[in-house]
């Protein structure tokens, strides 16, 4: 588990979470974010793991150190659900009409 005090920041920008967004989320002080995020703080492992909970339970996906450096983004919206039910047959009135020129067949 990594967190950088850039990663912090980014995070909270995508989900326009302020300083105080992320505390009340978390119940770490304030000052403990700012601190962190201004890199003047180190805060133990918990405390960084509870940050990046809350930020991932709000939609953040942290991006591990690959070659092009650590990140973050949104994480892909669940898609809709699909009626897959095949037994029912739906007919839409619009697609009910004869619009097809007389003698044309069908």
């Amino acid at each position: 588990m990594y967190l950088s005090p850039a990663q912090c920041r980014a995070a909270r920008a995508l989900i326009a979470w302020s300083e105080d967004d992320l505390s009340s989320a978390s119940a770490i002080a304030r000052a403990t974010i700012a601190g962190f995020e201004a890199g003047t703080l180190s805060p133990d492992a918990q405390t960084l793991q509870a940050m990046k909970q809350n930020l991932e339970d709000a939609g953040v996906v942290f991006i591990p150190e690959n070659g092009g450096g650590a990140g973050v983004r949104l994480a892909r919206p669940a898609s809709a659900s699909i009626d897959t039910d095949e037994t029912e047959t739906v007919q839409y009135e619009e697609y009910l009409k004869n619009d097809a020129p007389p003698g044309a067949g069908g």
